[in-house]
Formats: structure tokens, C-alpha cells, sequence
């Protein structure tokens, strides 16, 4: 579904990935774990599109997408879901879902589908996404990856500083995802629920691929090594 070969890419500051091979198979969820400064993020925008890899290629559904733009990508079926909640805080809940409701929805089916989804955002469509909390402006970032119907959704550190119970609601709502048979990419900083949900995981180190492996392989201490520099949980 997804396909990354040979993947170096980095900014002005010098190269983050070295030489990544990287594939999401259809219908199935991988985990991408690594310390912070590891690479993830800059993996998933070569991804998506937002930095042009230096050297190798980007495939999806079988068609190389190598410097395409975000858009193109999306287009076919990609959607990245960024650290940082990533809406429109000065428009409405409903605004950002109709801003999110690709050509040819309806917006109003789009409207209600999302309120099933998330009955939190359902009771908040006239409020203004800034004002509400940061677990329900990550629902209704999220939000995007239910309506727009993609093949593939990129996911960085979704949970990150959110309530163990809003984290709960959010592993729930990707299980729905990857059960709906779209594959995920997830950078996650919750190990043990990455693991619970992914078929496959990759661990980078420094802008290289340190491990490859499916879930029940992988021991903690390779994750205390590889991952956590020592430090299990």
C-alpha cells in the first residue's frame, strides 16, 4: 500500500534518515518507535509529502509519488494526521469538519458521521475548536481520517499529552480504523498500546533502521536498547 525505498532525507542542518526501507502493507497497522530526534516525524513527511526525500523513492498503491505534493497524495488515498492536533481553533467544530469533507461528500452526512464517531464533538458544532480541550481538538483532528475514506493515515504521537482516559478513547478509535481496513503508520510514545495494535513494527535509531519485526518478537530489552536508551516502562 504504502512503500519506502532507500529513503534519505533530512534539512539544512544535515541528513535525518539514512537509507530507510519502509513498507505498510494493505490492511494492516505499523508501529514506528524510536527515541526522540530519531527520525520519525521527518519519516512521515517524506510520506506525505511536506520534504522531498534526497535520494529514493515513495510508492503508493503501486505508483511512485516520489516529490509529488501533499495534495497529489491525498488525493490517492493518503492522509497524514501531524503532531500538534493540526485545525482551525478560530472556526467552528462543524467549520473544520465541512474544511475536511473532501469534493463530492456531503457535508451535512459528513457532519453526523463524525458526531457518531466522537458524541463529544457532536455536542460541541457550534463551538470554536481553540476553546475545547486538547482530547477533543485531537478527535476532531482525527476526524479527517474517518470522512475523507483514505487508504492509508499517517499518525504522529496522537496521543501525546492527553488524559489516559481520552488515550483510551483514541486507541479505540483506530482499532475502528484499521478494522474498517485502512492502514496506519503510527508514531506512538505509548509503547505497550503501539504493540497492542500493530501488526508489524519498525524501531529507528539515529536516521536508521535498528529492528524490524511483528509484535510478539520484540522483547523489552530490545526496546530498553534500541528505543528507550535503558530506560524500560
Amino acid at each position: 500500500m504504502l512503500e519506502l525505498t532507500n529513503i534519505s532525507a533530512g534539512y539544512d542542518t544535515g541528513l535525518v534518515l539514512r537509507g530507510v526501507n519502509l513498507t505498510v502493507p494493505p490492511s494492516s497497522v505499523v508501529a514506528l518507535l524510536g527515541a526522540n530526534g530519531a527520525g520519525k516525524t521527518t519519516l512521515l513527511r517524506v510520506a506525505s509529502g511536506q520534504l522531498r526525500p534526497t535520494t529514493g523513492s515513495v510508492s503508493l498503491s503501486g505508483v511512485d509519488m516520489t516529490g509529488k505534493r501533499s495534495e497529489q497524495l491525498a488525493r490517492r488515498g493518503l492522509c497524514h494526521v501531524p503532531e500538534g492536533r493540526g485545525i482551525f481553533p478560530s472556526l467552528t467544530v462543524a467549520e473544520n469538519i465541512r474544511l475536511q469533507t473532501p469534493p463530492g461528500v456531503d457535508k451535512r452526512k459528513a457532519i453526523r458521521d463524525v458526531a457518531e464517531v466522537f458524541p463529544r464533538l457532536g455536542e460541541r458544532l457550534d463551538q470554536r475548536a481553540g476553546t475545547m480541550s486538547g482530547g477533543e481538538q485531537q478527535m476532531l483532528a482525527l476526524a479527517r481520517a474517518y470522512i475523507s475514506k483514505p487508504s492509508v493515515v499517517l499518525l504522529d504521537e496522537v496521543s501525546m499529552g492527553l488524559a489516559p482516559r481520552i488515550v483510551d478513547d483514541i486507541f479505540v478509535y483506530l482499532r475502528r480504523l484499521a478494522d474498517a481496513g485502512i492502514s496506519l503508520l503510527v508514531v506512538e510514545q505509548y509503547v505497550a498500546r503501539a504493540l497492542e495494535l500493530a501488526d508489524y513494527v519498525y524501531i529507528l535509531d539515529r536516521g536508521r533502521l535498528s529492528y524490524v519485526a511483528e509484535p510478539f518478537e520484540i522483547s523489552e530489552e530490545t526496546i530498553a536498547h534500541s528505543y528507550l536508551g535503558g530506560l524500560a516502562s
